[in-house]
C-alpha cells in the first residue's frame, strides 16, 4: 500500500510540476523568452504582429498596441501606446502587461531598454521568410497556451506556401523591381519577406542584393536594370497609385508590356498571415508577365 502511495504522490507531484512548468521559446533575435505561464496581458508594438496574435488565438488578450494596428477590425478598438518612433513609456507600465512583442525595426530601441529593464519580457518579431510566418504562430500558441489554435493556423499557411511554391517557383524566372513608396523611391532588398514571397513566384528582385533592407534607389537605376514588372505596395486610402509613375516611360519593359502592378500595400509589407494572399496577387501577375512574354517570342519576326 505504501508503494502505490508513493507512486501516486509521485505522478500527483509531476502532473501539477507540468502543468506549471515555465514556457521558452527562441524570438527573431536568436533570444530565449520565458514566461511562468501563458501571457494574459499582450502589448503588441507592430501592426504585423497584432495580426498574429488574433490568428494564434489571444486577440482578446492584447491590452494594448501601436498606430496602424488597424486588423482584424477588432483590433481598431485596442488602446494605443504610440507608434513605431515613439512609445509611450508610462502608460505601458501602467498596464502591466506580461508580454511585449516587438518589431525588430521600430525606431524606439533606447526605450525598449527602459522597458526591459522594468522587467517585462519581450519576443522580438521579424519574420524574414514565408514559412517564418508559420514558425511564429506556433511560438505564439506557446507563449499563449493555444497551441491547438496556432497549430490549425500554421499548417493551413504551410498548406498554401507550398501550393505557390508546387505551382510558381520553377517557372522562368521573371525580373521585378518592388517599390514601396515613390517619393523618395524606395524597394526592399532579398532580407524582406516581401523577396521572399517574389522568389516563392519564380521572381527576381533586381534590388535584392542591395545591403540595406529598404535602400533609396534612383530613377535611372530602374530604367537601366530593366524590370518585366513593376509591383508597388499601395495605402488603401493612396489617391494615385505609385505605378502611375512609370507610365510615362513608355520604352521600359514593365510598361510596355502593361505589367504595372498595383497591390494593397498592407498584403505585402506587413509580415502576417495575411501576406499569403498578397503572394497569390504577386504569382499571378508575375504569370501573367511570363504569358505575354511567351505569347511575344511565339510570333513570327516582323509581326511582334
Amino acid at each position: 500500500m505504501s508503494k502505490l502511495l508513493s507512486f501516486a504522490m509521485v505522478v500527483c507531484f509531476a502532473t501539477l510540476g507540468s502543468a506549471h512548468a515555465a514556457i521558452t521559446v527562441t524570438d527573431d533575435m536568436g533570444n530565449q523568452v520565458t514566461l511562468a505561464k501563458p501571457a494574459q496581458r499582450i502589448i503588441s508594438l507592430s501592426p504585423h504582429v497584432t495580426e498574429m496574435i488574433y490568428v494564434a488565438g489571444a486577440g482578446d488578450r492584447i491590452i494594448g498596441t501601436v498606430k496602424y494596428s488597424d486588423y482584424p477590425a477588432a483590433a481598431k478598438n485596442i488602446p494605443r501606446v504610440g507608434d513605431n518612433r515613439q512609445l509611450d513609456i508610462e502608460r505601458i507600465l501602467a498596464m502591466k502587461p506580461d508580454l511585449l512583442i516587438v518589431w525588430m525595426h521600430g525606431a524606439y530601441e533606447r526605450q525598449l531598454e527602459m522597458l526591459h529593464n522594468s522587467g517585462i519580457p519581450y519576443f522580438f518579431s521579424e519574420p524574414h521568410k514565408l514559412d517564418n510566418v508559420a514558425e511564429t504562430l506556433l511560438k505564439f500558441g506557446s507563449l499563449f497556451g493555444t497551441e491547438k489554435q496556432a497549430q490549425v493556423a500554421a499548417a493551413e499557411f504551410r498548406q498554401q506556401v507550398q501550393q505557390l511554391n508546387s505551382q510558381y517557383q520553377n517557372k522562368s524566372k521573371v525580373k521585378v523591381f518592388y517599390q514601396v513608396w515613390g517619393k523618395p523611391l524606395y524597394t526592399l532588398n532579398d532580407s524582406h519577406i516581401v523577396s521572399d514571397a517574389i522568389r516563392t513566384c519564380g521572381g527576381e528582385n533586381i534590388f535584392g542584393k542591395l545591403a540595406t533592407t529598404a535602400p533609396v534607389v534612383g530613377t535611372e537605376a530602374v530604367l537601366q536594370e530593366s524590370p518585366e514588372v513593376i509591383i508597388t505596395g499601395d495605402s488603401k486610402n493612396q489617391a494615385v497609385s505609385g505605378v502611375e509613375q512609370w507610365k510615362t516611360f513608355p520604352t521600359l519593359l514593365a510598361t510596355k508590356n502593361n505589367n504595372l502592378i498595383s497591390i494593397e500595400g498592407d498584403l505585402v509589407n506587413r509580415s502576417g498571415p495575411r501576406i499569403i494572399e498578397g503572394a497569390k496577387l504577386i504569382c499571378q501577375a508575375l504569370d501573367q508577365a511570363r504569358q505575354k512574354r511567351d505569347k511575344t517570342m511565339a510570333q513570327p519576326q516582323g509581326k511582334k
